[in-house]
């Protein structure tokens, strides 16, 4: 399913959803980003994706982070609250989603490096090449909220 995002963009359409998703910022011990670039809308973004009925938020991350890339993790953290009505989301089917997304930082403990239907490469990023990416901003600044190493969770 396609998507677009609106981002502060006054001539964005008016949501009609609101959805938990969940994403997870792992790094190596090379201190390299996991990321995925989506198959969606052709961006680079940390794993992530919906909330299932019958999971928590933190199996959420995990089972996406693995659905997504092929690695399994652990989450450790939490990195923030992301819940921006000026961030919308227009999927093709019709559905207009406000944004709110918890990030949690993660742990590699396994799995093999390989893509999914939601994700068309899945590499790991050294911080210093992050600006080469075309990445939404939303998902930047999750990304410098978990480098940042804050003592407290963001939220909004």
């Amino acid at each position: 399913m396609a998507r677009v995002d609106y981002f502060h963009d006054p001539s964005a359409p008016k949501a009609n959803s609101l959805r938990p998703a969940v994403s997870a910022f792992v790094q190596n011990t090379k201190g390299e980003i996991l990321m995925i670039r989506r198959t969606d809308n052709d961006k680079y973004a940390i794993p992530g994706g919906q909330q299932e009925v019958g999971e928590t938020l933190s199996e959420a991350a995990v089972r996406e982070v693995e659905e997504e890339t092929g690695l399994q993790t652990e989450v450790a953290d939490l990195v923030g609250l992301y819940s921006n009505p000026n961030h919308v989301i227009a999927y093709d089917d019709g559905e207009i989603r406000q944004e709110f997304s918890i990030c949690f930082r993660a742990k590699l403990i396994g799995g093999t490096v390989r893509t999914s239907s939601e994700s068309k490469e899945v590499v790991w990023v050294p911080t210093e090449r992050l600006g080469e990416l075309d990445i939404h901003p939303s998902i930047q600044l999750r990304i410098n909220h978990a480098l940042q190493q804050r003592d407290k969770a963001f939220f909004s």
